[in-house]
């Protein structure tokens, strides 16, 4: 298959909750005819009469398709959709690493949007969800470069920042920054409202930090035990640290060792204020060519090592060249971080050329 075309589009999705209903709002703003399928007819008839979808049911013909439903039903879902189609196939599941180990096609392009809503269902969709957040992408070694081309350009059409990630790595780490903290947060929201059995104003005292903490409590509680049993080892790693960590706090204030209490939360505020923000402007950003053979797997090594270096990608391209077997991937990242990825590469045996953009 060519790349996604400029017009003439038609897209899928499976699966019309938040997640699946924002990528179809957010593929219709990019000039899709959406097409969407879910087990509850009665949310595609709402779905089709909301103006989220065109059309209920996949088409053959469709180009891309994405797959949003709880992560125990994703595999059976791509496998269905790639037997019935030539489109390239993603997916926006929580945990990668069963999927990527069951699929084994070059259409598909594992991925996994890191946003989400206090809002559930439907109802809680919107075309801007995706706008800022993280989009991983976990590309398994079957998957060709056309196909993660095609999926990292749409996704960060949608003001997504795509970033690559092995996928078990990626099971690892969303453990400790999404898994935990929704279970934490239920916890919290627990324990709270058991203790609001004895103090009646307990809830309606609670302040902002205490919302701001426990707002994830707050989503749809079907799509967790899933989560939790398909990635279970990374989360109970990641709990044990927290409970950790959780002790020593107590200890400190059961010590009331006012000098460890400091350093814990001036650590943790500096970790805070240091978490990624913005995308810089078109003066601030610098332009990476690099010469690579033309076979799978070659752009998803790249956009791995910039992960690995903490370089975001803000655009990328491939071309393949017409004289051999050989290409040229273009990447757009921060001019300040291209000394790091430029020595990346040069680490990894390519020669890459770099210019910042006028």
């Amino acid at each position: 298959m060519t790349p996604i075309p400029d017009s003439c589009r038609r897209a899928g999705v499976v699966g019309l909750g938040l997640i699946g209903g924002s990528v179809a709002l957010a593929l219709r703003e990019q000039g899709f005819e959406v097409f969407g399928e879910d087990h509850d007819e009665s949310t595609e008839a709402n779905a089709l009469s909301e103006g989220v979808i065109d059309g209920v049911g996949i088409p053959s013909d469709v180009e891309i398709v994405f797959i949003a439903t709880p992560v125990d039903a994703v595999a059976d879902n791509v496998e269905r959709v790639l037997a019935s189609s030539d489109a390239w196939v993603t997916d926006t599941g929580s945990v990668k690493g069963p999927i990527v180990s069951a699929i084994k096609n070059p259409r598909f392009v594992a991925g996994h949007p890191m946003a989400g809503s206090e809002q559930s269902g439907l109802s809680g969709s919107r075309a801007d969800l995706f706008q800022g957040a993280v989009w991983v992408l976990a590309p398994g070694p079957d998957t060709s470069d056309e196909a993660f081309a095609a999926v990292h350009e749409l996704i960060a059409g949608f003001g997504s920042d795509p970033v690559t990630v092995e996928a078990a790595a990626h099971d690892r780490i969303v453990a400790t920054v999404s898994h935990v903290p929704h279970l934490t947060a239920a916890a919290l929201m627990n324990v709270a409202s058991k203790r609001s059995d004895e103090h009646l104003a307990m809830l309606r005292l609670a302040a902002g930090g205490f919302r701001d903490m426990t707002r994830i409590a707050s989503g749809s509680p079907d799509i967790w035990p899933p989560i939790c049993v398909h990635n279970a080892d990374a989360i109970q790693e990641a709990l044990s640290e927290v409970i950790d960590a959780l002790v020593t706090l107590r200890s400190a204030v059961v010590n009331k060792n006012v000098d460890v209490l400091r350093d814990l939360l001036g650590a943790a505020r500096a970790a805070r204020v240091n978490l990624p923000t913005a995308v810089p402007l078109p003066k601030n950003l610098a332009e990476i060519r690099v010469r690579v053979k033309d076979q799978r797997g070659e752009l998803a090594s790249l956009t791995a090592l910039a992960a690995e270096l903490d370089v975001n990608i803000y655009d990328l391209e491939i071309a393949h060249s017409a004289e051999g077997p050989t290409g040229v991937v273009v990447l757009l990242i921060n001019a300040t971080m291209s000394d790091r990825l430029q020595g990346g590469l040069l680490a990894r045996g390519y020669r890459p050329s770099v210019r910042t953009l006028s």
